[in-house]
């Protein structure tokens, strides 16, 4: 089977997919778009959104529908109904955060920017990240159940854009989501994928 994934050149969404592909040992296409060309090609996406994944020609969208279907290949989408369900929720709350931030940083308006920054950094920040904090603590140092899942790569690949976007070491004094973070990464085949990944701006 062939494996291409579209998506711009820095971490965010696609990282997470990377992530599963490189822990799956799939050789895939790495296909980055520059963002002065997103433009240009945006129309001929299916919804108008990236990451795409296409799997043997057929082209895949939302990012966390493909991040789930290659986590059950991986043994990484739960045991069960119920843990699955538990590793979606860690996700869509992670990415409800996310959200959050990206309301922020997208914000035209320079003077309502920097008032939402302030929340942002005394509020928004604190109160979701100590959530998972807490959450990662109650579980044994995993976000799901006390072993890896889909959930642990999701937030591990998409934390270092988060950081770059808000300029906030969202890990600090947060010892079991630090510590989550260098267990994921050091996984071999996540390892690998990182020291021959192509350098972008969230993560120079």
């Amino acid at each position: 089977m062939t494996y291409k994934l579209t998506y711009f050149n820095f971490t965010a969404l696609g990282e997470p997919i990377r992530f599963l592909l490189s822990y799956l040992d799939i050789d895939f296409e790495d296909n980055r778009i520059e963002l002065e060309q997103w433009p240009s090609v945006k129309h001929t996406m299916p919804f108008g959104t990236l990451p795409l994944l296409e799997i043997d020609g057929k082209v895949l969208n939302q990012s966390s529908a493909i991040c789930r279907y290659l986590a059950k290949k991986a043994n990484l989408a739960g045991s069960d109904d119920w843990e699955s369900l538990l590793i979606d929720i860690a996700v869509d709350n992670f990415k409800d955060f996310g959200q959050c931030l990206k309301s922020y940083w997208f914000d035209p308006n320079e003077e309502s920017k920097a008032a939402r920054y302030v929340t942002l950094v005394n509020e928004t920040i604190p109160y979701h990240m100590d959530k998972f904090e807490n959450i990662v603590r109650e579980n044994n140092g995993y976000f799901v159940n006390g072993k890896l899942s889909w959930a642990d790569l999701f937030v591990v690949g998409v934390l270092d854009h988060l950081i770059y976007r808000v300029n906030v070491d969202l890990l600090k004094d947060r010892p079991n989501l630090q510590a989550l973070r260098e267990k994921v990464l050091a996984v071999p085949k996540i390892k690998a994928w990182i020291e021959k990944r192509p350098l972008s701006f969230d993560i120079a």
